[in-house]
């Protein structure tokens, strides 16, 4: 259920390894507040170093929300992201504290902020497991071809690499008869539960590439291959979601011997710097929002203008 009186929330947004993680500590503390992680990967149970979650210690410092909700097998929704954060929002303004929505995954802002996400389209899981199994057969380029066929709108949107995706938007035309982006128009919205004011945070080009590339090459000496080849170990591999993730599914590709380590993390740097510009577009499209440049700057710097336009947007009812 939406929350009740629609509340005013801020939120840091940007791309990855912009610096959102040092300076939202800083910003909850500063506003008693509490962090709720909005990042599809964060939620996973055992994805730890590549998912760059928030450390022991600094979970210790500010309590953080929404980080190890599911277990790596699971297929985690949009919807069940809704739920979960809504929940956690009544129950952090229940203790009285302020809350911090902090992430770099745009869908997620937009489906529990904006009122975007439909509301349950039909799924079976039958259905999907034939489709995943084509998936899987016929390769994710054939399945994208057919969805592009049907619902050239839906296909435009999705990357033939986004299986998940793919498979989901063609389970909704076989459960419903319609295109996916006719049954997602057609269908009435969930409310949207607050009104938000974004602050957003940028690098300039050069140095977000050269941020990008050096937490890669810090994540691996951290024992982020070692993470993957235990995952694998579990059984806990590419067939899943939570496996498809950035740097993940270039190390299970390195640890099954189809390419090189120093070439998988290339590939890493390289794919984190592509999603790192859609994230930045996508981003660009938030309003309100307050954009600050954090080139060559550290949050601490940032912090005391930030709480001034925060301070600012309380007095007019928000955060």
């Amino acid at each position: 259920m939406p929350l009740d009186g629609k509340p005013f929330l801020c939120a840091i947004i940007g791309p990855t390894a912009v610096g959102k993680t040092l300076l939202s500590l800083e910003l909850a503390e500063s506003l008693s507040a509490e962090i709720i992680s909005v990042d599809s990967r964060q939620v996973y149970r055992l994805l730890d170093i590549g998912t760059a979650k928030a450390t022991r210690e600094e979970r210790e410092r500010v309590p953080h929300h929404l980080i190890d909700v599911a277990e790596p097998t699971e297929r985690f929704s949009a919807s069940r992201f809704v739920e979960l954060a809504e929940a956690a929002i009544r129950e952090i303004r229940a203790r009285g504290k302020n809350v911090l929505l902090v992430g770099g995954t745009p869908f997620y802002f937009r489906a529990l902020l904006s009122g975007t996400l439909t509301g349950d389209l039909p799924s079976n899981p039958a259905v999907r497991l034939r489709l995943e199994e084509s998936l899987l057969s016929e390769g994710k380029e054939v399945l994208h071809r057919r969805l592009r066929a049907i619902d050239e709108s839906t296909a435009s949107r999705i990357h033939p690499n986004d299986g998940v995706r793919i498979v989901r938007a063609l389970e909704i035309y076989e459960l419903t008869g319609q295109p996916p982006s006719l049954a997602f128009r057609t269908r009435k919205p969930m409310a949207a539960p607050a009104e938000v004011l974004y602050i957003g945070l940028s690098r300039s080009r050069q140095e977000l590439r050269e941020r990008i590339a050096d937490r890669v090459r810090a994540q691996m000496e951290g024992g982020f291959l070692e993470e993957v080849a235990s995952l694998l170990e579990r059984g806990i591999d590419e067939r899943y979601p939570s496996m498809q993730g950035l740097g993940y599914r270039e190390l299970v590709a390195s640890l099954r011997g189809r390419i090189a380590l120093d070439q998988a993390v290339e590939r890493i740097i390289h794919a984190t710097w592509a999603f790192a510009r859609r994230q930045m577009t996508w981003f660009s499209k938030f309003e309100p929002a307050v954009w600050y440049d954090m080139t060559r700057s550290e949050s601490v710097f940032q912090v005391r203008e930030i709480l001034r336009t925060i301070a600012e947007s309380q007095r007019g009812g928000r955060c």
